[in-house]
């Protein structure tokens, strides 16, 4: 089978040997038909009106020009043929050069494609200059490899954030677990007492309860990561607001000072994820606070996006800690003021697949002299800019004296 490079060739000097072979015969039938006109000037001279007449030659000069004209048709086919074969001979060869030389991007192409695999995906293949429909190609071809390696990173991230997630699961399923073995292989080694029983029960439970609560933080990531519940309008300043009227009462205890700064933001998604997502960062901006701290919750519309932002006072976060943050089970270090145990480890998790979901921005900081800046863009309603919040833009809560 002919190469690509082999059939441009052949093509090339195909058209070349029959664009030879219609110009020599074209040539012959015009120099055959051509009549034998042997004249000249008439010798009387002018006519009257001072034109000077062509008079046919005598017979013998006639058959002479015929003879002449014979030998030359005769002597034309052996020499045209033979023109012809050389013109198509050099035809073929610069046809031959002529296709490598426009092949050659495709050669490199082609170099390049085979050089990749899923483990080198750096290779790019080199556009050449003036623009043309190779260079294009190329450039096409190098958008391609930009997009494959950017989906074979995502997926690698992702499969490594999955065996992340499935071992600290397994982990934290785990913990639960052994510690209810552990009280009922303790209990019933003997003979264990109704206090010993009871004990173990209490054990048990506090264990079960334990692997609920992961369990129902699995349950609600999956959820937010899907996304896929109705959508209806709602506003952040509302949802906030309600949000803020149950924890206010925990910060006040803990010695926190809670301001809010709510203005109208109106978005469109599911309005039991939005009041998690505000409910786990008020939530997590409580427990991971200290005693004379505050937190302080804004909501307003800059710009084309609905925005949420919560500031709170804590332990000092390093900035690289703070992304961190947003993996499942990653707790953070240092002292927390908790007021209901401990977390999970998810609530940040969640904030960010429920963001996502609502095709939204979040950006995390670590505050200087301690706590977290935490901001959440979303995609505004079509009519925010018609519908009032439901709760002042501005309340404030002292801690208790």
């Amino acid at each position: 089978m002919l190469t690509a490079r082999a059939r441009l060739a052949v093509l090339q000097t195909a058209l070349v040997l029959a664009a030879g072979a219609a110009l020599a015969g074209l040539t012959y039938l015009l120099m055959k038909r051509r009549p034998a006109l042997v004249t000249h000037l008439d010798p009387a001279g002018p006519d009257a009106q001072g034109t000077l007449r062509l008079v046919p030659q005598p017979q013998d000069l006639r058959e002479l020009a015929d003879r002449v004209q014979a030998d030359t048709l005769s002597a034309l086919l052996p020499q045209a043929g033979l023109a012809l074969v050389v013109v198509t001979a050099l035809a073929a060869v610069l046809a031959w050069l002529v296709a490598g030389r426009v092949l050659r991007p495709i050669r490199v192409i082609s170099s390049a494609a085979r050089r990749l695999s899923a483990e080198n995906l750096t290779e790019r293949v080199p556009v050449t200059t003036p623009a043309d429909e190779l260079s294009t190609l190329a450039g096409t071809v190098n958008d391609m490899l930009d997009r494959i390696q950017r989906g074979v990173a995502e997926r690698d991230r992702i499969l490594d954030s999955q065996r992340l997630f499935t071992a600290n699961a397994a982990h934290e399923l785990r913990t639960p677990l052994t510690t209810a073995r552990t009280a009922i292989d303790v209990t019933l080694d003997g003979n264990p007492s109704r206090d010993e029983l009871l004990a173990m029960a209490g054990d048990v439970r506090d264990a079960v309860t334990h692997m609920q609560r992961v369990l129902d933080g699995l349950l609600l990531l999956a959820r937010s990561q899907a996304g896929s519940g109705a959508r209806e309008p709602a506003d952040l300043a509302a949802i906030a607001a309600d949000v803020l009227d149950t924890a206010r009462e925990r910060a006040t205890a803990a010695g926190m000072a809670v301001h809010a700064r709510l203005r109208p933001a109106l978005v469109t998604g599911e309005p039991v994820l939005l009041e998690r997502l505000v409910g786990n960062l008020v939530d997590n901006a409580v427990r991971h606070n200290h005693a004379g701290g505050h937190l302080v919750v804004e909501t307003c519309t800059a710009g084309p996006r609905a925005v949420l932002r919560i500031r709170n006072t804590g332990r000092e976060i390093a900035p690289e800690e703070a992304q961190t943050l947003l993996e499942p089970f990653v707790h953070g270090q240092g002292t927390r003021v908790r007021t209901d145990g401990p977390g999970l480890g998810l609530g940040l998790s969640i904030v960010r697949a429920i963001t996502h979901a609502h095709q939204g921005n979040l950006a995390i900081a670590a505050r200087a002299g301690g706590g977290l800046d935490i901001t959440i863009e979303l995609p505004p309603h079509s009519r925010a800019a018609e519908r009032p919040a439901r709760r002042p833009a501005a309340v404030t809560a002292q801690p208790a004296g």
